[in-house]
């Protein structure tokens, strides 16, 4: 920055902008000047992968460290890795990392000397910014006025647009037209998908702005919503910024993050693809102005919307680290979360970034059901093994070697609630090109043991191998036209079941392997014995030690507890079969739990109970929660007695940070409401009852 160049930073009292000039290349911020400090105990204000990520590199640089847990948390792996840690009584976000009080209470008791965020909760507010600071602890973090500044994304548009970014011009809702639709309604301090609607008919645009009112709200505390133009077959295209408190603004590159769902972040990459260097540079330069605008420090990213024409528009800056940081990484060879603990200290960038090198491309595993509209699912984490080799950032730039990385907060045994996010792992790899990066990450994914709660695995392998994306064609509308295909069930899953079912039969008649006798085809007089897992039901006899399987699909070549080969279509292939639980007593009112790994795909598989539970059916037209969660709120002016239609919303649930719709199944009354908002309800509570309509072939003439 020259004597010439002006910044413009927000008054943290008076919430005003004010121009403040530069007569050296060093800036320093209004809200504290420049300290340098020897780190040797940081408190993590956070939990899950983030809270892993940061304990890694501080252990490598000597720092000691500190968790904090909810009750739900209690045994988490963040608190097994930490030095020491301290419990907040509770296990909802509110009543625990959402209070920022007891987490600085927590770091003096502990005798930290700084915080670090992590991404998500408090992350990104400044008034736990300040309180941090006001304790006489190291914030790692960007400073208090920049979060705030960038805190309403309606300011943050105002800042940006007389930084001279370029902005989409916001609609006025009261004074929308059918020319402006469609809209994108936003929660101006919103984040992660929350309070956020595509409104495509004007007579849907008041329930809409209601709606995302009231999600907001219940996330942000603030229901301030704004509307501007929907971007259709945009891609969602971010820069990483990082600053020192000396003038230095690095931009690393681009992400392509335009794979979500909800606009959630599923599959993200660095650089984003297919991108002319005109844009790309613009997009820099945009990113850098946004940055110097607010005197940022530490790590920070600045969103951007890039038109099918190709034109960028301002999103918003993420005052935080994201959770894509893993792909510039490795692109760069950098360790962000070092860098963020070097300026934190004090230090000074070098004055420009390492060149970059090499593609790599990151997939979010979530606990979830993409075909039940994302529904996330609980249970037990019996094992997560993915081939990896390594956690750290790929350091040596020059390297060609195809690279994996696996960042992680769970472990075997750890129990997936649904308090929180549901994101099991980010599974990173990196490439000298972007087509070997997909590869190696598809692979990856497709040969990994993970045994639990059903997760979105199946999508994520499908969607590194679609057209549009192996093209470098991704954009937000992707999930939405191709899920019923990326959904579909699995191919050899009956061929799996097969193999399950003589694993256990392996089991039950010996306590080691027995083998089978090779290709035992023949009809017996007995009674066949009858395994069904889902819709499969597997028919086989057991005669002098060879099992005899009802399926004329297959050829069996040997069976033990553990290890099935079959020979399906003349190709010879190997079934890992482990079994959990007990019969009669899994999960969702299913037998035992059975995950069986192939090299093509693995497969998660549910046994039924011989005998049926009598108060597992329910009457007609009840409304069940779909999945543990909390009830956030009720339909407007619904009550007892009332008319409903055929897919009307009745209540919203929220579980793992995502918020579900529970709709009437059928045109009818509503006879009974059981839900209150605030309440906490377990998978398959009665939330409320709909007396149908009968069908008209049932009406009396």
């Amino acid at each position: 920055m020259t004597s010439s160049e002006r910044t413009r930073t927000t008054n943290a009292s008076t919430d005003q902008v004010t121009t403040t000039s530069a007569s050296t290349d060093h800036v320093t911020t209004t809200d504290a000047p420049v300290r340098h400090v020897t780190l040797s105990r940081v408190l993590v204000a956070n939990r899950g992968e983030i809270a892993c990520r940061v304990f890694r590199t501080c252990r490598e640089r000597g720092i000691d460290t500190v968790a904090v847990f909810s009750d739900a948390d209690a045994d988490a792996l963040h608190v097994r890795e930490a030095d020491a840690a301290i419990r907040l009584p509770g296990s909802a976000p509110a009543d625990t990392y959402l209070r920022g009080d007891l987490i600085v209470k927590a770091a003096l008791a502990a005798g930290a000397d700084a915080v670090h965020p992590g991404y998500g909760f408090l992350s990104e507010n400044a008034e736990f910014a300040r309180e941090v600071l006001d304790a006489g602890l190291v914030w790692i973090g960007p400073p208090p006025a920049a979060i705030e500044a960038m805190a309403s994304k309606t300011r943050a548009k105002e800042l940006m647009g007389a930084a001279g970014v370029p902005l989409l011009a916001p609609v006025d809702p009261g004074a929308a037209t059918e020319a402006d639709l469609p809209l994108l309604l936003k929660a101006a301090a919103g984040g992660g998908g929350r309070g956020m609607r595509v409104v495509r008919e004007l007579a849907d645009l008041k329930q809409e702005l209601a709606a995302a009112s009231a999600e907001a709200v219940s996330a942000f505390g603030d229901g301030e919503v704004f509307a501007e133009p929907y971007v259709e077959g945009g891609r969602h295209v971010e820069v990483q910024v990082l600053a020192d408190a000396y003038g230095t603004v690095w931009a690393l590159g681009t992400r392509d993050c335009s794979l979500q769902r909800r606009h959630q972040k599923v599959i993200e990459e660095s650089p984003a693809p297919g991108l002319p260097d005109e844009l790309l540079a613009g997009l820099a330069e945009a990113a850098v102005a946004a940055a110097r605008t607010v005197e940022y420090r530490g790590a920070g990213t600045v969103e951007f919307l890039v038109s099918p024409r190709g034109r960028p528009y301002f999103l918003e800056m993420n005052t935080r680290l994201q959770v894509e940081h893993p792909v510039t990484e490795e692109v760069f060879g950098i360790d962000l979360v070092a860098l963020q603990l070097s300026v934190a200290e004090g230090a000074a960038l070098p004055p420009a970034p390492p060149e970059p090198h090499g593609h790599a491309v990151e997939a979010r595993l979530y606990a979830e059901d993409p075909s039940r509209d994302w529904a996330p699912q609980t249970g037990v984490l019996h094992e997560l093994s993915v081939e990896a080799e390594g956690v750290r950032p790929r350091h040596d730039t020059g390297r060609d070697a195809v690279r994996l990385r696996v960042d992680s907060g769970y472990g075997p045994g750890d129990l997936i609630g649904p308090h929180y996010d549901a994101m099991l792992a980010k599974v990173v790899a990196w490439a000298p090109t972007r087509a070997e990066a997909l590869r190696r990450l598809g692979h990856a994914l497709r040969r990994s043991r993970i045994h639990g709660p059903g997760t979105n695995r199946d999508l994520l392998v499908r969607s590194l191998a679609h057209p549009d994306v192996l093209g470098g064609r991704p954009d937000t509308g992707f999930y939405e036209r191709h899920l019923d295909a990326l959904t579909a069930p699995a191919a050899g899953e009956r061929h799996a079941a097969v193999a399950a079912a003589l694993a256990d039969s392996a089991a039950r008649r010996a306590t080691g392997t027995v083998p089978a006798r090779l290709g035992g085809w023949r009809n017996l007089a007995s009674q066949p014995h009858r395994k069904t897992y889902g819709d499969h039901e597997i028919s086989y006899r057991v005669s002098r030690g060879t099992v005899l399987v009802e399926d004329d699909t297959v050829r069996v070549v040997s069976v033990s507890e553990r290890l099935v080969r079959l020979e399906v279509d003349g190709v010879v292939q190997d079934f890992h079969v482990s079994t959990y639980g007990q019969e009669g007593h899994g999960h969702e009112g299913h037998g035992r739990e059975v995950h069986v790994d192939t090299a093509h795909g693995s497969y998660r598989l549910l046994t039924r109970p011989r005998f049926t539970d009598p108060t597992a059916t329910t009457a007609p037209g009840s409304l069940l929660a779909p999945m543990p969660g909390t009830v956030v709120r009720i339909a407007d002016g619904l009550a007892v007695g009332d008319r409903v239609t055929a897919g009307q919303p009745i209540v919203w649930l929220e579980a793992m940070k995502m918020e579900h719709r529970v709709t009437a199944p059928a045109a009818g009354t509503l006879t009974a409401l059981h839900a209150a908002p605030g309440r906490q309800v377990e998978l398959g509570a009665l939330l409320a009852v709909v007396d149908t309509d009968p069908a008209p072939e049932d009406q009396p003439s």
